[in-house]
């Protein structure tokens, strides 16, 4: 897969006088999976916010789908992208079902006057049940727990049949059995659509999805690393990013990360 899904060149964000994100760089292509990895603060949010056409660059150019963002109407290219964000602001008691019917609508709530065809019905149950919930379809969004509302905003973000899937810290909030069954969840993603590529942001290694192929990693605002995950999340790549001495290991396709076993080891430069 080569057809560029996202495309940052020289993104600089300012805030107040001040540089949230420095000469970013990043192409997205079709069928990768990318974590955007760094402290609290680094900016990952910032990059997200841009490729998901929420916010607007000061400086440099943000290609998303093909189009220029400040040349499109973003609200219509959102609608093509899928979103999975943990803090989803819904307010109504929507069940399961209408949930994941909002992500045709590329709303939060249902709009008024508003109905699903029974085709676009079907299609939301079948994306349920893929995510694991058809047994949970009516229930209603404050019954839910954490996992299973990370769960319902996959299948919600796949109603639009994206190329992209945008993932905000999807693990918040998890335990550890909720937080494995998510990770199978978006395991899943790249066997059913090989095209799709997806960019989550985390700042826990263990967090990362087997199927992670790229990895932008980011310390105050500028890119620390960037690649294929094997070359990108490395003991001194992550040492240096979270300013502390980080031991990554990789064992079956997942990573970990410790203080590393010589506390008197310096951080790399």
């Amino acid at each position: 897969m080569s057809g560029e899904v996202v495309r940052l060149d020289g993104v600089t964000l300012r805030r107040d006088g001040r540089d949230i994100l420095q000469e970013i760089e990043l192409v997205v292509r079709a069928g990768e999976h990318w974590t955007l990895l760094g402290p609290n603060g680094a900016g990952k949010s910032s990059i997200l916010g841009i490729c998901g056409a929420r916010t607007h660059p000061s400086s440099g150019t943000a290609e998303v789908l093909g189009h220029r963002i400040g040349r499109v109407d973003l609200q219509e290219l959102r609608r093509r992208i899928g979103h999975v964000d943990p803090r989803h602001p819904l307010r109504s008691p929507l069940t399961v079902t209408e949930v994941v019917l909002t992500g045709l609508t590329g709303t939060i709530e249902t709009p008024m006057r508003w109905a699903p065809t029974p085709a676009q019905t079907a299609l939301a149950h079948r994306l349920i049940a893929e995510v694991g919930l058809a047994h949970r379809c009516d229930a209603r969004w404050p019954t839910l727990s954490q996992g299973e509302r990370g769960r319902a905003l996959i299948a919600r973000a796949l109603a639009c049949d994206p190329r992209l899937i945008l993932l905000d810290e999807p693990m918040t909030g998890l335990d550890v059995a909720a937080r494995e069954q998510l990770l199978e969840t978006i395991d899943a993603l790249a066997h059913r659509d090989p095209g799709l590529a997806s960019i989550l942001v985390t700042h826990h290694l263990e967090d990362l999805p087997e199927t992670t192929s790229h990895a932008l990693v980011i310390a105050g605002g500028a890119i620390a690393a960037i690649g294929a995950i094997d070359d990108a999340v490395t003991t001194e790549t992550i040492s240096r990013a979270f300013a502390h001495p980080i031991e990554v290991t990789r064992t079956d396709g997942r990573w970990a990360a410790r203080t590393h076993r010589d506390r008197r080891a310096a951080v790399p430069a």
